[in-house]
């Protein structure tokens, strides 16, 4: 065991940072569903880490009932998440897209609050997690060595960010969804369904969520209490990669996931939230718009 002062080799900084690297990847999924609904319907979601447990849970009981792979249940979770997320963008935050800021927020905390107490109620404060066959493995690439369980998370996570790329940039549907961000009411004067747009595009950050909740639990253990801190985390990652920003989004988390791996390194695991919100302060004071954000007139 490494503690503060003693000598690490170079190796061990490496490892630390790769797995960082990897975990972030993960982070940055997480955090790409919510710079998608921002981006998109203008509205930030303060349930999101509360969405990310509901899918870990999922991901926890089809494993528990049927041995079902959370990395290969991820998507019938997305699934899920899809459409929780486009019925409640249909059902109960589009009345309030036109609303006070501070009209939103309460909602969505109200949302992320029941949710907190919903899964309190299910599962119990306890951390649970999966044990798969291959939570134990690890490969030697050279002086690295590579968790089994992270390299394929940031595998699957790498995947379903470049589908969401490629939907936005090559399909119709997300070239409208794009044009709902550019121009709100000129996307209404051509006759776009604005309002089934948004719920769309909330659904797929929830679905962004959901797989990335999924990815995690082979990694972490869930508990109720974890969702607000990973709401917290993923406002970090947005606003540090720039607000609306996908590929931000994705730098962000791999920034986070290696600043929090070598912090928690240096000093202490439980200290590893400061070096993140460090990070941000560092942004913040030198690219207010965040690193990949666009200035605003």
């Amino acid at each position: 065991m490494f503690t503060r002062g003693s000598l690490v080799p170079a190796e061990i900084y490496l490892n630390v940072a790769a797995s960082g690297l990897l975990t972030g990847l993960v982070y940055g999924l997480m955090a790409l569903g919510l710079s998608v609904i921002f981006g998109v319907v203008r509205v930030v979601n303060f349930a999101h880490g509360e969405m990310m447990t509901v899918a870990m849970y999922i991901a926890l009981v089809l494993f528990t009932a049927y041995g079902l792979d959370p990395l290969v249940a991820m998507v019938p979770i997305a699934a899920v998440l899809f459409a929780f997320g486009y019925l409640l963008q249909a059902g109960l935050i589009n009345p309030f897209i036109t609303r006070p800021e501070h009209s939103q927020f309460m909602l969505l905390v109200a949302i992320a609050l029941i949710l907190v107490n919903l899964q309190l109620i299910a599962f119990g404060p306890d951390a649970q997690g999966v044990h798969t066959s291959y939570s134990f493995d690890s490969y030697a690439l050279g002086p690295l060595i590579i968790d089994a369980s992270k390299a394929y998370a940031a595998i699957a996570a790498l995947v379903v960010a470049a589908a969401l790329f490629a939907f936005f940039r090559f399909t119709l549907l997300g070239k409208a969804i794009r044009a709902c961000a550019d121009n709100y009411h000129g996307a209404l004067v051509v006759g776009l369904n604005v309002k089934h747009l948004y719920a769309l595009t909330f659904g797929l950050g929830a679905a962004c969520v959901g797989a990335a909740g999924a990815m995690l639990m082979v990694v972490i253990d869930v508990t109720p209490s974890i969702g607000p801190a990973y709401t917290l985390l993923a406002f970090v990652i947005v606003i540090t990669g720039g607000m609306g920003s996908m590929p931000g989004a994705l730098l962000g988390g791999v920034l986070i996931g290696v600043t929090e791996a070598l912090g928690g390194l240096l000093f202490t695991p439980s200290a590893k939230s400061m070096f993140a919100f460090g990070l941000l302060v560092l942004v913040l004071l030198f690219r207010p718009q965040g690193i990949l954000g666009k200035k605003t007139a």
